[in-house]
C-alpha cells in the first residue's frame, strides 16, 4: 500500500483506504481491522497522507510526512514505545530526535500523537509503505516480469 492510497478524514479518527472517487466525494476503507466501508462527500476534509508534511526550520519550510515516517522505520523498525496516550515531553523529545528541525510552535503535540498513532497502524498492517519510492517501483517491476 503507498501513501497515495491513504487518507486521513478531519474529524474521524484512523486512517482509511482510498478505494474509488464517486461523483460527489469518495469511497474510503477503514485501516483499523474492521474493514467498514465509508462515503465522504466533496465538502469533507480528506487528506491524502503523501501530500501532508510537518513544519521545519528548513528552507524548504516543511518535511513530507513519508520521508518523516521512512525515518522512524529505518531508526525503530515498527516499535517506538510509544501511543497517543504517551506524555507531552516524551512525544516531543521523539520527534526531535527523529526530525531535528521540527518547528515546535507550529507543530503541535496533538500532531506528534496523530504521527505516532498513524506510524504504529502502518507498520502494523502496511510495513510495505515505509519503502522508498524506488523499493516500491523495483518490487512491482518483479511481480509485473514474474507473472
Amino acid at each position: 500500500m503507498k501513501f497515495e492510497e491513504i487518507a486521513a478524514v478531519s474529524g474521524k479518527g484512523g486512517l482509511y483506504k482510498v478505494l474509488k472517487p464517486t461523483k460527489t466525494g469518495v469511497i474510503l476503507e477503514s485501516l483499523d481491522g474492521k474493514k467498514s466501508k465509508l462515503v465522504v462527500g466533496a465538502d469533507a476534509q480528506v487528506s491524502i497522507l503523501s501530500e501532508i508534511s510537518i513544519y521545519t526550520h528548513t528552507t524548504d519550510g516543511a518535511t513530507p510526512l513519508k520521508e518523516v515516517m521512512e525515518k522512524i522505520h529505518s531508526e525503530f523498525e515498527g516499535d517506538t514505545g510509544l501511543d497517543k496516550k504517551s506524555g507531552p515531553d516524551e512525544l516531543k523529545s521523539f520527534l526531535k530526535h527523529v526530525l531535528p528541525d521540527y518547528d515546535e510552535e507550529r507543530v503541535y503535540v496533538s500532531d506528534i500523537k496523530k504521527l505516532v498513532t498513524w506510524y504504529n497502524l502502518l507498520s502494523e498492517i502496511a510495513p510495505s509503505s515505509f519503502a522508498s519510492t524506488e523499493e516500491q517501483n523495483s518490487s512491482e517491476e518483479e511481480v509485473s516480469t514474474e507473472e
